[in-house]
């Protein structure tokens, strides 16, 4: 008896052993028979087709059969027939065998948004019942967004005062974007007055298809109150109904200060009392003052004493050929001006006198200003004149460049299309200077390629066909930049078809180029004009005024 219960012990442990032996082996097996692997880009641009290998290896030494694969696409994706997951029945994977499976697609959503590929192959191997599955992923962030969507609003604004800024919106994706929503929330104390295109309920607009090199503006009229140094940002996000949902893109925030408007008590420069000069101004100073004080003032002296490197005192002109110049500074007495010699109280008197700005001074002169003291029977009053810095914009086109190479008939040829260059160098010489933006009109024969150099400046770059207006957006620009360095500078090139009308005559290839911002140290918003340039290039010199005629 002893020896049957021990053959049977013997027994079914032998039995345990063998299936605990197959449930291990069972689960190394499903762990490393199949290697599963998704290879692609680790960054990518909006829409850029990118491509997904899905290699997958039979590690094992038994053929695997029944076996199939399913890829999933990352949400949103643009792929082949609309299906974001896709399943393929596989032939037998036999052992060693390695092969790969190719899924293109185009990635959307916002900037910096890591979007997941997976991958699951399921399989049954040789002479068991049992199915096993491998699974992957891979992670692609989106890089970069490169559309345009920038606020076209100045920084510092009067509280009370209607407001007209702009949405500018342009894409340099390299496929059509559908379907797009832009949406603006407003500060408090923010009243809508009106908007080109109209909003829905203020603060929607459906764009709807934007293709490449193709973009727009929203125009908003407003009115803002706010206290004294309050500020007020201004929000908007660009999104895409997908689906029935609507995925974001890109935003963009802007903000105001509120600010109080300057007053220059007894000076006017130019007949305003809050007078910003520019370099090479002619300035007319009327110097005012007043006797508030109850006693008659009798036998004053008025002394104004300029100082600004800015300006070129030789060439000061004096109103009344009655007063004494030394150095800097003008004086007039009681016996030259009336009303020094006897000023009753409230009574008033001026002088004046004109001075001119010089029109370059050193650039280490930085946030220049012209100080005037003026001093009255003991009273001294400090005032100062800011100047605004000089911001220029250089515009220059080419057919004979080593940018993007140029081709077509020249001289032009009437409906055959010739490409052309156009250059911009932005030059800021005295202030730090924000909100740069450069803005000029295509004639209606030239037409934009979407070739823009450098790709950094693509994303700064916007046109909108319905205005024909381009608008290259530089950002801040420190003192000195494009004149102590090479400063911001972008190419982009144009393609003219000329019409029978022009036949004869020199082509416009784009009408002039204003430059403005916002200078920093005065306040001011700054804008300067660029010639316009036609087919005759000047600044080429391999191209003769002949080869500007249309022909």
């Amino acid at each position: 008896m002893k020896n049957k219960l021990a053959i049977s012990l013997i027994f079914l442990t032998t039995i345990s052993g063998i299936v605990g032996f197959w449930y291990y082996q069972k689960n190394i097996y499903s762990k490393e028979i199949l290697k599963l692997e998704i290879f692609g880009p680790e960054t990518a641009e909006l829409m850029e087709e990118i491509e997904y290998i899905v290699k997958y290896k039979n590690n094992g030494n038994v053929r695997l059969e029944e076996a199939e694969l399913i890829f999933e696409y990352p949400k949103y994706s643009i792929v082949p027939e609309n299906e974001l997951r896709k399943e393929k029945p596989l032939d037998d994977i036999y052992p060693g065998e390695e092969k790969t499976l190719n899924f293109k697609a185009r990635l959307f959503g916002r900037e910096n948004e890591p979007k997941i590929a997976k991958a699951w192959l399921s399989y049954r191997p040789k002479n068991l019942k049992a199915r096993y599955e491998s699974e992957t992923s891979l992670t692609t962030l989106i890089k970069k967004v490169p559309i345009t969507f920038e606020f076209d609003l100045l920084s510092k604004i009067e509280s009370g005062k209607e407001i007209r800024f702009r949405l500018n919106y342009f894409s340099n994706v390299n496929y059509p974007l559908s379907d797009l929503r832009v949406k603006i929330e407003y500060p408090s104390g923010f009243e809508f007055l009106e908007s080109k295109p109209e909003a829905l309920e203020e603060t929607e607009w459906e764009i709807g298809l934007l293709n490449p090199a193709v973009g727009g503006r929203i125009e908003i009229l407003g009115k803002i109150q706010g206290e004294v140094g309050e500020s007020k940002i201004f929000w908007a996000e660009l999104s895409q109904w997908q689906k029935g949902e609507l995925v974001l893109l890109k935003t963009v925030s802007w903000g105001v200060e509120i600010i109080k408007p300057l007053l220059y008590i007894f000076q006017e420069i130019n007949g305003n009392p809050k007078y910003i000069a520019n370099p090479g101004d002619l300035l007319d100073y009327q110097i005012s003052f007043k006797n508030i004080g109850e006693r008659i003032l009798e036998n004053l002296f008025l002394m104004v004493e300029l100082e600004s490197e800015a300006l070129d005192f030789d060439t000061l002109r004096v109103k009344s050929d009655l007063f004494e110049k030394i150095e800097n500074k003008i004086i007039w007495n009681y016996t030259m001006i009336p009303e020094l010699r006897v000023l009753p109280s409230m009574a008033e008197g001026k002088v004046e006198f004109w001075i001119q700005v010089k029109d370059n001074f050193p650039l280490d002169f930085k946030n220049p200003e012209i100080k005037t003291v003026i001093s009255l029977d003991g009273f001294k009053e400090e005032l100062s004149t800011k100047i605004n810095s000089k911001l220029e914009i250089l515009q220059k086109g080419y057919f004979e460049d080593e940018i993007f190479g140029n081709s077509g008939p020249l001289p032009p040829k009437v409906a055959e299309t010739t490409t052309y260059t156009v250059i911009w160098q932005a030059e800021n010489y005295y202030n730090d200077v924000k909100n740069v933006k450069v803005k000029a009109i295509l004639p209606p024969e030239v037409k934009l390629t979407g070739k823009i150099f450098p790709e950094e400046q693509s994303s700064k770059f916007a046109f909108d066909t319905e205005s024909r207006e381009i608008v290259w957006e530089i950002g801040d620009l420190e003192a000195g930049r494009g004149v102590s360095d090479a400063g911001p500078v972008i190419a982009f090139q144009v393609a003219l078809t000329p019409t029978a009308n022009q036949r004869g005559q020199i082509a416009t290839l784009i009408n002039e180029a204003k430059i403005s911002g916002e200078d920093q140290w005065t306040e001011a918003t700054l804008e300067t004009i660029a010639e316009a340039v036609d087919t005759t290039l000047p600044d080429d010199e391999t191209v003769s005024e002949e080869q500007g005629i249309v022909r």
